[in-house]
């Protein structure tokens, strides 16, 4: 027998003692993770099931004021609630913080950073001027959900130009109709969410340069964090926002395009900045 054998016969027999508290350690965390991953999935069918129940309930009403353009600011009214419902049933705590206040009657670009599908019913409830989303099509294809998604929102199809095109078309006529203009100009949510801004699209800008209506840039600060597009992720909290001072396009023209649209940019990527540095 080698001289240390009962040295390592001792040392074995230390690790076979601390086995157990190891492997209850893991039991615990495989247990909490285990619990963890319930939430989220608990969580998640919840927020379907506000989306859905008050859309069941109510779409008789629904169904007709969307179907003529005199009656969208009734269908708007009852969106905006319906918004509301969700963010206080997932337990959201909003927090708007207005630098400069709509006025009744007047059409907007509205522009926020996406991160979150809460960011329609965040927007729903900052924006009381009706206004109609810029969405991809996709969303179209949720049940019940997507039956009102289609007919009150400008739907485009980003790898389609004649779609693109369109869209400008369907805006253009909505603006004439006294409505506001709702586009996330990053032009979808990037799959990496340690960005913490995406490049900003032209659409939003060319469009509010063409009617000469204002920028009203938001700051969507705690979206990603309450509810992303990752399954097993959010938590009810607070959710802030920040309203800021609408920059006016009156006198532009389309070469101040990038301009506008890189000082829309700064405004709220400067305001994210310091919301996660607090």
């Amino acid at each position: 027998m080698p001289k240390n054998a009962s040295r390592l016969f001792s040392i074995d027999m230390k690790k076979l003692a601390q086995a157990p508290k190891i492997t209850a350690e893991l039991l615990h965390l495989a247990y909490m993770k285990a619990l963890t991953y319930i939430f989220y999935t608990l969580y998640r069918i919840w927020f379907y099931i506000l989306m859905a129940v008050p859309i069941i309930v109510l779409s008789p009403f629904l169904i007709l004021a969307v179907s003529w353009d005199k009656t969208y600011p009734i269908f708007f009214i009852m969106a905006r609630w319906w918004a509301r419902f969700i963010l206080l049933g997932m337990g959201f705590r909003t927090i708007i913080k207005r630098e400069e206040n709509f006025e009744p009657g007047k059409s907007y670009m509205l522009v926020a950073n996406h991160t979150s599908m809460t960011d329609v019913m965040l927007m729903l409830a900052i924006c009381p001027n009706p206004f109609v989303f810029v969405g991809k099509k996709e969303l179209a294809k949720i049940p019940i959900f997507g039956f009102f998604y289609k007919r009150s929102c400008i739907l485009v199809d980003r790898n389609s130009s004649k779609s693109r095109f369109e869209v400008f078309q369907r805006a253009q006529a909505r603006l004439s109709q006294g409505l506001s203009i709702c586009i996330f100009p990053e032009g979808g949510v990037t799959d990496d969410e340690t960005v913490l801004l995406d490049e900003f699209k032209d659409g939003a800008f060319r469009l509010a340069i063409d009617h000469q209506i204002p920028i009203v840039p938001m700051t969507f600060a705690d979206n990603k964090k309450r509810f992303s597009f990752q399954f097993f992720s959010g938590s009810p909290g607070r959710m802030r926002a920040t309203v800021h001072h609408f920059i006016p396009t009156a006198g532009l023209t389309q070469e101040d395009k990038k301009d506008l649209k890189d000082r829309t940019r700064e405004v709220i990527y400067g305001q994210l900045v310091e919301y996660n540095t607090k």
